[in-house]
């Protein structure tokens, strides 16, 4: 690092780089090359052998990678990060890493939709059973857990609907048991770190706040180096029993002189290395482009979005608002122990007239785009039941927050007044519509 500030200002323009050492160049440089000249025959049987580390071919490591994985490692606070092509690369691999066919997973009914695909159907297929619990009840995670429960997986800030995860106790629940809680934090960089909370993994799609200019899809796992992976052997034996895809390397004792990065190391040199799901060099350097205003973005974001509430609130066309801001009991509780610095960019709403509802407004849209992806500077509109969470059934719809007339915002920071006037067009096409149905 060339910084040890703890602020994320600062971290996320400074950290993993200063200059570069042959030209001075002050900008991480794009290094898009495939491979890398070892120094002799004895450097790269020592990079190979896991000995000493370095670059040995862009599908497992690259330069500009590395500073990306080293920027995002250090705001988060943990010690090592491996990036990907994309964040469902990056939920895939997070489960993959510690469990085989026969195992299980406990999440979070609250999921992004290709999540709950994924995890419901392709992870199936793969032999990895993963039980879907209501979050409201931590014990939940408890009662659903048996002696093949993996690791215990949740999005902080469920998109969409938007119900803060409670970290702390599940957490305190799986690290008796040796099973570690992996974090999908894509919606609340800088808000929330789920280190700091006892999560023992963070996962994240670069592709939305964190890249924040909708060019690049790609994704990051971040080991928190805080879980004892060797305390619990039956429990963990991907990390403790010998890998036979490499040499029969024990990770928890193979990686030990490198530091606590068993998680990280064993995903990238086995997951990386045969899937190949690697991110390019190109879509890394513009990811940590964006990480630089990522703290500036984070705020407007969230200032914008609490104010599109405030909007909202005054229209009786409204049926619901879906935001942390407007949540009562324990959902409130946890929004305000969870998220420092604003309740994020995300705010949901339900109009009366279902899908056709949903579909008026949205098409009369006209500065929002109309897009399968959030944070973005710009602002996004969708409607979740005829997109993102089609292929779910209604029970699966319902149980991840979405209604036929729920419509999702990703709010940006463009002048709050031109975002609040095209939220109004889209309405008043919506109740026109409403209006000539009715009649």
């Amino acid at each position: 690092m060339s910084t040890h500030s703890r602020h994320a200002e600062t971290i996320l323009l400074h950290a993993g780089w200063r200059a570069d050492p042959a030209t001075g160049a002050v900008a991480v440089p794009i290094y898009q090359t495939t491979s890398y000249q070892f120094r002799d025959t004895e450097h790269a049987s020592n990079l190979f052998a896991l000995k000493e580390l370095g670059n040995i071919y862009t599908r497992i490591m690259n330069p500009t990678t590395d500073v990306l994985e080293k920027r995002v490692a250090a705001l988060e606070g943990g010690v090592a990060a491996l990036a990907l092509a994309s964040g469902q690369a990056a939920s895939a691999f997070a489960i993959q890493n510690l469990a085989r066919a026969g195992d299980n997973v406990v999440s979070s009914t609250d999921l992004y939709g290709g999540t709950w695909n994924l995890f419901a159907h392709t992870l199936k297929d793969q032999g990895i059973e993963v039980r879907f619990v209501d979050p409201i009840d931590p014990q939940n995670f408890r009662r659903a857990t048996d002696e093949r429960t993996r690791a215990y997986y949740a999005e902080t800030l469920p998109n969409p609907k938007l119900t803060v995860f409670p970290i702390a106790e599940v957490a305190a629940i799986g690290r008796p048991l040796g099973i570690p809680l992996i974090m999908d934090n894509t919606a609340t960089p800088i808000l929330t770190k789920p280190f700091e909370h006892g999560a023992a993994v963070v996962v994240y799609s670069t592709t939305k706040y964190l890249g924040g200019h909708g060019n690049s899809i790609g994704g990051l796992i971040v080991d928190g180096g805080n879980f004892d992976w060797a305390a619990h052997p039956e429990r963990q034996p991907a990390l403790n029993t010998p890998d036979p895809s490499y040499h029969g390397a024990v990770w928890t004792e193979a990686v030990k002189p490198l530091g606590p990065i068993a998680y990280a190391i064993k995903a990238r040199v086995t997951l990386l290395r045969d899937i190949g799901a690697a991110l390019s060099p190109f879509n890394a350097f513009l990811i940590i482009q964006g990480l630089e205003t990522l703290a500036l973005r984070m705020r407007e974001h969230c200032k914008n979005a609490q104010s599109v509430v405030d909007f909202l609130l005054t229209r009786k066309d409204v049926s619901r608002i879906i935001h942390p801001s407007q949540q009562q009991g324990v959902h409130r509780q946890r929004a305000d122990r969870y998220l420092k610095g604003g309740f994020g960019g995300l705010v949901g709403f339900e109009l009366a007239g279902g899908k056709e509802s949903g579909r008026r407004f949205i098409d009369a849209l006209q500065l929002h785009y109309h897009v399968a992806n959030i944070g973005d500077a710009r602002s996004l509109a969708i409607h979740p039941a005829t997109t993102t969470h089609s292929q779910l059934t209604s029970d699966e719809q319902l149980a991840t927050g979405v209604s036929d007339g729920y419509v999702r915002l990703s709010v940006g920071i463009e002048h709050i007044d031109d975002i609040v006037t095209d939220i109004k067009h889209g309405l008043e096409a919506a109740a026109a519509s409403r209006a000539r149905r009715a009649a």
